[in-house]
Order: structure tokens, then sequence, then C-alpha cells
């Protein structure tokens, strides 16, 4: 479970440089953190990216494991993921 959550979240950022949506990312980084979106909810949100059963649970799942976490660590999250987008890697060219 932790490796699916490491290659998801490691995939969000080549969405973005790859010029794809970032508003998109965005919104779907911010309903992962914010602790009032339940998971049925979430779901709901990203259903149009979940192609079976097991893909929905699989988010789910991630959903769940942000969940668990402390207001700190989220924010710590929050904050590494703007780092990322503000590097040199996520700007465009």
């Amino acid at each position: 479970m932790k490796l699916l959550m490491v290659l998801t979240l490691a995939a969000l950022p080549l969405h973005c440089y790859a010029g794809s949506g970032c508003q998109l990312v965005d919104d779907v980084i911010e309903k992962t953190l914010d602790p009032e979106v339940s998971v049925p909810e979430f779901q709901q949100y990203v259903q149009e990216f979940t192609d079976s059963d097991a893909a929905k649970n699989a988010v789910g799942e991630l959903k769940q494991c942000f969940l668990n976490q402390s207001n700190e660590t989220l924010q710590n999250f929050d904050l590494m993921m703007q780092t990322i987008y503000n590097s040199i890697w996520c700007k465009p060219f």
C-alpha cells in the first residue's frame, strides 16, 4: 500500500509537468489533504479517472491513509508538493 501511495504521489508532479492541467492536480491534492473530505466524497470526485472497482478501492485506501495522518503531517506534505511545483522541474520551458 505504501508503494502504491508513493508511486501515485510521484506521478502527480509529472502530470503537471506534462502540461495536462495543473489546476486539476491542485484540486485533487487539495481534496486529498482536506480532512473534511470523506473517502466516498473523494472517490466521487475522482470517479472519471477510476475505471474499475480495484481502482476505486485503491483511491479510497489512498484517501484513508491521508485521513489517518496528523494535521502537521498534512501541512508538511502540502509544503513538499508546493516545493515540487515551484522547482525547476515543474516549470514550463
